[in-house]
């Protein structure tokens, strides 16, 4: 039998909901291509090559997300040390919101995720470019 959670996954998404700023697929699709802003594509590269991606986005796997954001990070990346405005999407929103919250908590500024996440953008006709899968090594 699985162990109760004290606090799951739906209330986790929810508490960060309601603390970072969520963007309409209408709103983003306004920044998509402003200079000053930066998508950034938080899902698993299997997810990239399968769906598309959104141009211009930077892909930062949630799993590397908090130490790419660091700059005391030996992984920190200087994308995130631009200043600019920084709208995060995942599939469908909830791993963005999480991830949203994790990055306005350590001090990024000017962050936002996109309501519905990736799946909303391309429903409502938002530009989307293949990914290639990379070749493995000695392939």
């Amino acid at each position: 039998m699985p162990a109760k959670m004290k606090k799951g996954f739906r209330a986790l998404v929810d508490e960060a909901m309601a603390e970072v700023e969520t963007l309409s697929v209408e709103a983003a699709k306004k920044l998509h291509g402003d200079p000053d802003t930066v998508f950034v594509d938080i899902r698993d590269i299997r997810e990239l090559e399968r769906e598309g991606a959104v141009p211009g986005a930077v892909h930062a796997p949630r799993g590397m997300l908090e130490f790419w954001v660091d700059p005391d990070s030996p992984y920190f990346r200087p994308v995130f040390g631009e200043g600019k405005k920084y709208v995060f999407f995942c599939a469908a929103g909830w791993r963005s919101a999480l991830a949203t919250k994790a990055v306005q908590d350590m001090g990024l500024p000017r962050v936002s995720h996109i309501e519905g996440g990736f799946g909303a953008w391309r429903d409502t006709g938002g530009p989307i470019e293949k990914k290639e899968a990379k070749p493995k090594p000695g392939a």
